[in-house]
């Protein structure tokens, strides 16, 4: 409120887990907890049991990206009102706000609160992830009629059963079937048979694989800075392009001596 009376133009984003009010605003917390009490975890994983997304959907997703958008927003908004605000982005907040879509569908009765049941978590056998005979896996997603037709067509899936594509009372068992059809060739076979067309299809890559992939290679996704590769910035630019700014060749810790010094 001091600082404000000063410069009432002033934005300040506060990035909690909870937030800054409520039963929990003061205890401690981690992503996994956050996005428990959201409805997100408990939509994740097995059967058996739900498995935390790494820490993508609190800290990153629920919490990062959306304190910037709300930050951003509030400065577009003081550079026409003249006056600034407090952004409370908690990550139990955002990662709510993530499902969304989820709690609309479920409204509307086209999604279950069990896993492994529905069509984007892993239950349909058109949108997931299977084991090659190599031991790696690839992923797919053929929602669309136009695409499961190509998934067909180059997987040879030409026994009729599959034509109930959206019955999900027939999935376990087209499920079990297309789990076999991959497991007979390597992902790399599947890479040359599916990559690049239709099917919404991709290898199941590695981190250090992923830096090695023709697509990342092409679109220079990730760069190698101070001997480890990382992601580039995003998003891009057009008039503006991203680029990591500190001089080639600087020592971790270089710029925080100088800045030292300087004082």
């Amino acid at each position: 409120d001091v600082v404000l009376a000063r410069n009432p133009k002033l934005v300040y984003g506060r990035m909690t887990g909870w937030g800054q009010e409520g039963p929990l605003a003061n205890a401690a917390g981690h992503d996994i907890n956050y996005i428990s009490i959201t409805g997100a975890l408990a939509a994740i994983g097995t059967k058996e049991a739900p498995v935390p997304p790494l820490n993508l959907v609190g800290d990153f997703g629920g919490g990062a990206l959306y304190l910037v958008v709300g930050v951003l927003a509030a400065l577009l908004e003081a550079s026409k009102s003249g006056k600034g605000q407090v952004v409370d982005a908690a990550m139990c907040d955002g990662a709510a706000s993530l499902m969304s879509f989820f709690f609309d569908m479920t409204t509307m009765g086209r999604w279950t609160e069990g896993r492994n049941q529905n069509f984007l978590d892993g239950g349909a056998h058109f949108y997931g992830v299977y084991e090659c005979a190599c031991g790696h896996f690839v992923s797919v997603g053929s929602i669309e009629p136009q695409f499961y037709a190509l998934l067909r067509e180059h997987a040879g899936l030409t026994d009729a059963d599959f034509d109930a594509q959206m019955n999900p009372k027939a999935w376990p068992a087209l499920k079990e079937k297309l789990k076999a059809v991959f497991k007979s060739k390597t992902r790399e076979d599947w890479c040359k048979i599916m990559e690049g067309t239709d099917i919404c299809f991709a290898p199941v890559l590695t981190m250090s694989e992923a830096t090695q992939h023709p697509h990342m290679v092409a679109r220079n996704v990730f760069v190698e800075r101070h001997g480890v590769k990382q992601p580039a910035p995003a998003p891009r630019f057009s008039r503006t392009p991203s680029a990591v700014r500190e001089p080639e060749g600087a020592e971790i810790g270089a710029l925080t001596a100088a800045w030292k010094a300087a004082k």
